[in-house]
């Protein structure tokens, strides 16, 4: 008997009960479109945190907290630090940051002031690694400095009462702001030490060369001034104290209250695939830090968990769904016992009878698989579009840009035509053994 014939036989068979046939495949169809989109979730939140921290400047970033010595004493990173780092294999850049360790009072002419923070920046690294300027230049000179985004609403009208002056975000309102050019702008930077219990002020003018990019998270503030590495030299040459910090220098208490190193250390390699070496290294060294290439890691392992664990439910549905092929399958084997018993009188082998009832259960299977398919990539278009309208109206917030809910890679499809024909194939795998054993005499007879 060819393949063709058998084909045409299973057709044949199929055609004679179409409503019991049609009912096992919307059964399958609905198991397996249940099992994809429930996978999908997993997928596509996965997917949506993988786009988010690829499109992060953070992603090629090692941050340095400091050195830690084999009897576990602890230092800050120094200059001979940042040098080492910097001729390390696969390093673009390295970027470094002190802190003033202080409040500072930022005034722009007599009309507008605020209290921000500061920070001594290296430039050159910081254009390198990906900072970019909403306008302007940047300093070129130890008394010019770049805001931060947020630097002018939160500069605060000096004669204005202090009630009116703040919007829902914590920002002065608009119609209150600075709103003339804050380029080639003065802005007088207002420090305080303590000098033999005594407090004083004093002041640094500087001029505003640029503006600095909006961060890449909303909720991320940048108020910032970010000063030269010499104008951070002179605040400290004015305290007399590491990274300017507010305390008196001449108290014999305060020896050593502050290290003199810097308070961030990003080591910048120069692709994705060069992070892990580099970190692995620095640990070696004995250096604490932190990627988040590490951390994705355990997000990866954590989602994939999450996937193997919502395939394994989606397969409940499925093997529930080859109760009625099975069901299905032993019908047909009833009904067609005198064709069986005609196929062995004329010379069918066991073989061929039993691949005939497989190859028709697995035919279930694939429609079955194939309708799922494409019911489950409808649902998932009608979930990525109706759920975030129903949670924005429900919770009254916009939900994060490209936030994914549902997403079917290729992958997902094949994974579920597998299980699913799998299933569909060990469910009548028992009937088509059953086949093999009907006795021929008794199948002419009818007395199955």
């Amino acid at each position: 008997m060819k393949l063709k014939d058998q084909f045409r036989f299973i057709l044949q068979n199929m055609k004679k009960n179409k409503i019991r046939v049609f009912m096992t495949v919307l059964a399958t169809a609905m198991g397996c479109a249940f099992l994809i989109v429930l996978a999908s979730v997993a997928f596509g939140l996965h997917d949506s945190v993988l786009k988010d921290t690829m499109e992060s400047r953070e992603i090629n970033e090692i941050e340095i907290a400091g050195y830690e010595d084999d009897n576990g004493t602890y230092r800050s990173i120094n200059d001979e630090d940042i040098a080492r780092f910097e001729e390390m294999e696969n390093v673009r850049t390295v970027t470094r940051a002190k802190v003033v360790g202080q409040e500072i009072t930022a005034s722009l002419g007599d009309d507008y002031e605020g209290t921000i923070s500061a920070s001594s920046t290296y430039f050159p690294a910081e254009l390198e690694a990906g900072a970019r300027l909403a306008e302007g230049r940047l300093p070129e000179s130890s008394n010019e400095v770049v805001i931060g985004h947020h630097f002018i609403p939160l500069l605060t009208p000096s004669n204005e009462n202090t009630e009116d002056l703040w919007d829902e975000q914590g920002f002065v309102k608009e119609e209150l702001r600075y709103n003339e050019a804050i380029i080639g702008e003065t802005i007088t930077l207002e420090l305080k030490k303590i000098e033999d219990g005594e407090e004083s002020t004093g002041q640094f003018e500087v001029t505003v060369t640029g503006v600095m990019e909006q961060p890449s998270r909303e909720w991320m503030w940048d108020q910032k001034v970010y000063i030269s590495e010499d104008l951070l030299g002179e605040m400290e040459a004015f305290t007399g104290t590491p990274r300017a910090d507010l305390y008196d220098p001449s108290d014999e208490e305060n020896e050593g209250l502050i290290a003199d190193g810097y308070n961030s250390v990003i080591v910048v390699a120069a692709n994705l695939e060069s992070v892990q070496g580099i970190s692995d290294q620095l640990k070696d060294q004995n250096y604490l830090t932190y990627s988040i290439v590490n951390e994705m890691k355990q997000v990866n392992m954590l989602f994939t968990i999450a996937k193997a664990g919502l395939i394994f439910i989606g397969t409940i549905a499925i093997l529930i769904a080859s109760i009625g092929i099975y069901n299905t399958m032993t019908m047909a084997v009833t009904e067609r016992a005198p064709d069986i018993g005609i196929m062995k009188a004329i010379g069918a082998s066991p073989k061929v009878i039993k691949r005939i009832f497989l190859l028709e259960s697995s035919y279930i299977g694939l429609i079955g698989a194939a309708i799922g398919i494409v019911a489950a990539y409808i649902i998932s278009i009608l979930v990525n579009i109706g759920l975030p309208l129903i949670l924005e109206a429900v919770f009254e917030e916009e939900l994060p840009a490209g936030l994914m809910f549902s997403y079917i890679p290729f992958s997902l499809v094949v994974i579920a035509i597998v299980i699913c024909l799998t299933v569909t194939i060990l469910s009548g795998f028992r009937p088509a053994k059953r086949a093999t054993e009907i006795d021929v005499l008794k199948a002419m007879r009818r007395e199955v």
